[in-house]
């Protein structure tokens, strides 16, 4: 079927990076969608056929992209994987399906930007293991990885493990939390700092056992609940101090039974956003903004100063949040911050687990921890210099500095200009000329997460690219692909370059293969685990490639060259990625819009780091709350208290 030029002109500005606008789909452009979907789907999804419960006259107007948008992204999705039409029945090329998914995208994102930017809405979510183990070493002092007994998260939202829709609560999340809180309170007890932390008051001359008590869980509460307490909350954790004393427990017991209590509290243990029962959004309280902030940025609960500035009432002024965002990033805290999220928009948390290259192949990987450690850390650090730095982000793409140690100057056989004196310890420095390792594409952490074990891969690699870079992924594989052929002992040296080209002499390979191969091609110089090599099986490695729309490339600093004239679409989905990491959700079409204007404003500044940063703590989305909706419940007492009175003393059977 012929397409019109439109949807041809944005798939070509997609990949120059160029923004055309977001007219309202016209009529005529709709029409020739409908029969598109008329011409693949109406003989599933008629009235008559309603494969799935979906028909196809949900989609029947213009009006359907409002009123229908759940069906339409499902139909673009499923249209741009392969799984509509089913195998077998007359099937859409891939720039056909592209083209249409595309422009569906198009559409919602048009109408659901038609009333402005919007708040979404506030999720509950429970403290994932790394801020559990975070926060409980803010608060008690505890430096262990004490949340690593939680099962593992998995990524959701926007890729990543602190999304609301995939930190569920289950019964052994339970049982684990009541544990936790009994071995942190344990520990506490008999550790000096964490003692300081809890007993700001002790009966003693002057001062009772009852102004002690209520002195500390004055003090500690609000911190564990991360906003202030009233006089009720206050009274449920004195009563169980009082309970325990009347069984004959210590005053330093009763203490740390009432806070064993706090930590299996849902106050502690999530993070409940008051509800908002306003006509339209409105701005988060100070508290609920304060851990906003400082879960994104530090993972952990606010500081003293933070909760200050709360209690102020200034948090929401811009020029308070923006020296507040510059204090946060240049503090140490905020690595965890740079490397929780680094490692998984990038991927290479997976070096840990089935990335890791072949031990028989890369033996002084395999057995040189110093070296994976700087492998790893390399692209975390790197990106968080530019944070303190305030850089621009395209360095990200290409850079005359980096991160090195001595480990990496052996292994990239570059020599780095290192101080000797600390040659171990990762350096901001300038990058040789020539040594190809200026940003994230030069890294051997990049390079060795797109690769197989045991040799590199041109799809792995232009996948990674696609994805993780450009927030373009291609389409899972068809059904039933041959795999790559591999070299088989004693037979003539085929490079992957020549497998590939046999490969995709199979029409159902071919055009996925020639978006992807490309890109990687161009990086084919650097080894499975990151080196510079010229060669390949004696021959030299031929690293040209080009883009999908024909652009030539010429090894990585043709590739980097053409990705920085794509600077806006790289930064449109770093944007994306970072505020859905901050809102820990994953977006909708609304925050499309809200995604639009941090871009705009961040190519304003020159794209620098911290401005990005800045752009999404000021963001609506992030500041603001959509209304709950319903009328206002009538007040209730507290149920956290009895809740933790139950489950702990439960479990002690009664004995505090």
């Amino acid at each position: 079927m012929a397409l019109g030029s439109r949807g041809q002109i944005r798939i070509l500005c997609s990949w120059l990076g160029v923004s055309i606008g977001l007219a309202a789909p016209s009529s005529e452009e709709f029409s020739r969608w409908k029969i598109f979907l008329q011409q693949y789907c109406e003989k599933c999804h008629s009235a008559k056929a309603t494969a799935g419960g979906f028909q196809l006259e949900q989609l029947a107007s213009l009006e359907s992209f409002g009123q229908q948008a759940a069906a339409w992204n499902k139909a673009a999705r499923r249209v741009r994987q392969g799984e509509m039409p089913p195998k077998g029945a007359p099937a859409p090329s891939l720039d056909q399906r592209e083209q249409f998914a595309r422009w569906v995208e198009d559409s919602l994102r048009q109408k659901a930007c038609e009333a402005g930017i919007a708040p979404g809405p506030a999720v509950t979510r429970r403290l994932n293991r790394e801020e559990l183990t975070a926060t409980l070493r803010d608060l008690l002092d505890i430096h262990l990885e004490i949340g690593g007994v939680l099962p593992a998260e998995g990524a959701g939202g926007e890729g990543f493990d602190n999304a609301a829709e995939t930190l569920f609560l289950s019964p052994l999340h339970a049982e684990k939390y009541l544990e936790i809180a009994k071995f942190a309170t344990d520990f506490a007890q008999k550790e000096y700092k964490s003692r300081l932390k809890i007993f700001v008051a002790l009966p003693g001359p002057g001062q009772t056992e009852t102004q002690a008590a209520r002195a500390i869980l004055s003090q500690i509460l609000p911190q564990a609940f991360r906003r202030p307490i009233d006089s009720s909350t206050l009274r449920e954790y004195f009563d169980l101090f009082q309970a325990a004393r009347k069984q004959g427990q210590p005053f330093e017991n009763a203490i740390f039974f009432a806070l064993r209590a706090a930590l299996v509290s849902p106050r502690f243990l999530f993070r409940i956003e008051p509800p908002q029962y306003g006509s339209g959004p409105q701005p988060l309280d100070g508290y609920t903004l304060a851990s906003r902030i400082s879960y994104f940025l530090w993972g952990s609960m606010p500081d003293e100063f933070l909760f200050d500035v709360a209690a102020s009432g200034k948090l929401h002024e811009p020029a308070v949040l923006k020296e507040i965002v510059g204090r946060m990033l240049r503090h140490d805290r905020s690595l965890n911050f740079a490397q929780r999220f680094v490692e998984q928009w990038l991927r290479t948390r997976d070096l840990e687990r089935d990335k890791a290259p072949d031990a028989k192949l890369f033996p002084q990987y395999a057995v040189d921890e110093e070296l994976r450690s700087d492998i790893r850390n390399q692209p975390v650090l790197f990106f968080r210099e530019l944070l303190v730095r305030d850089l621009s982000l395209l360095n990200l793409i290409e850079s005359s500095q980096t991160i090195a140690t001595s480990n990496l100057a052996k292994h990239y056989n570059v020599n780095f200009p290192i101080d000797k004196s600390r040659s171990k310890q990762p350096q901001w420095v300038d990058v040789p000329e020539g040594s190809h390792r200026g940003g994230l594409l030069g890294m051997a952490a990049c390079l060795i997460v797109s690769s197989y074990p045991y040799r590199t891969s041109p799809v792995l690699r232009g996948a990674w690219i696609l994805d993780s870079i450009l927030g373009t992924p291609p389409p899972p594989p068809p059904e039933n692909v041959p795999p790559l052929e591999e070299a088989k002992p004693g037979a003539a040296f085929k490079s992957v370059r020549e497998r590939l080209f046999e490969h995709r002499r199979n029409a159902a390979c071919a055009s996925c293969h020639s978006r992807i191969d490309g890109l990687g091609f161009a990086l084919e110089n650097f080894d499975a685990v990151g080196r510079w090599r010229e060669e390949e099986g004696g021959r030299p490695v031929d690293a040209s490639g080009e883009l999908p729309d024909g652009t030539p490339l010429r090894g990585p600093a043709g590739l980097k060259a053409a990705l920085i004239e794509r600077k806006d679409q790289f930064l449109r989905n770093l944007t994306a990625k970072m505020l859905g990491y901050a809102l820990g959700r994953s977006l909708t079409w609304k925050d499309a819009c809200a995604v639009d204007e941090i871009v705009t404003q961040v190519k304003a500044e020159n794209y620098r780091a911290r401005g990005l940063v800045e752009a999404i703590v000021m963001s609506i989305p992030f500041r603001f709350q959509a209304p709950t909706g319903g009328a206002i419940p009538a007040p209730a007492p507290s149920r956290a208290g009895r809740l933790a009175k139950t489950t702990v003393v439960d479990k002690e059977e009664r004995q505090p």
